[in-house]
């Protein structure tokens, strides 16, 4: 069998050169980060770090990891929904734009944009203690923490007070004015709630499905698995 062009996505090895060496077009894969930043296995990481962007780049393959000339790139901003799901989902529909731009320049022998080597950053895989999620942080912070930690498979976890640690499988923001989560009608926010009357930490209320804390600037709904 001889391709006329491999498409990686999501493979954790290089792929050897005599494999390479066989398709027509070339070999070309799918990296959801804006190369060159986010080289290596784990680009949710620039997400969890801070990014406020959703990115997706297809780049031919290179002797090392994800250092291939570029010949697509996506990016939008980090959804309005911000859980692991909703990540996922805007990485494979902006991977599908990208391959449609990307496989016909690949077959068209274009050799794409070489990356500069001095903007590149790396992203290892998440350490056992990044799993855990600081809820004294800004309720920003927290929530694209736990939706970066969630975007493949719930990982993310979090100390809660006087509750003990929990798997925090997505979260949600509480306005200060009645309104709905998925639907489900909430009440208005507790004079109770406000931010001074509560350390960063506090538990705020108990649900069927988690509870409601007080971030470092305002509380912070949280879905867990095991409560």
């Amino acid at each position: 069998m001889h391709p006329d062009l491999v498409i990686s996505a999501a493979f954790p090895r290089l792929i050897p050169a005599e494999i390479l060496d066989i398709p027509k077009y070339g070999a070309i894969n799918c990296h959801p980060s804006l190369l060159p930043a986010g080289r290596g296995p784990n680009p949710i990481r620039l997400i969890y770090e801070g990014d406020d962007k959703v990115a997706v780049t297809v780049h031919r393959t290179a002797a090392e990891f994800d250092t291939g000339a570029i010949l697509a790139q996506r990016s939008r901003p980090l959804p309005d929904d911000l859980n692991g799901p909703a990540l996922l989902k805007a990485w494979q529909e902006m991977l599908g734009e990208c391959l449609d731009f990307a496989v016909p320049r690949a077959v068209a022998g274009e050799p794409g944009l070489w990356q500069n080597a001095d903007e590149a950053s790396e992203a290892p895989f998440f350490t056992a203690e990044e799993l855990l999620v600081d809820l004294t942080e800004p309720a920003h912070a927290v929530r694209r923490k736990v939706a970066a930690l969630n975007t493949l498979a719930p990982q993310a976890q979090a100390e809660i007070a006087g509750v003990g640690l929990r798997d925090v499988v997505a979260t949600y923001a509480v306005p200060a004015a009645c309104s709905s989560v998925r639907g489900e009608v909430l009440d208005c926010q507790p004079e109770s709630w406000d931010r001074a009357a509560h350390e960063p930490g506090t538990v705020l209320e108990k649900h069927d499905d988690g509870w409601t804390v007080q971030t470092a600037d305002r509380p912070l709904r949280l879905v867990c698995r095991n409560s």
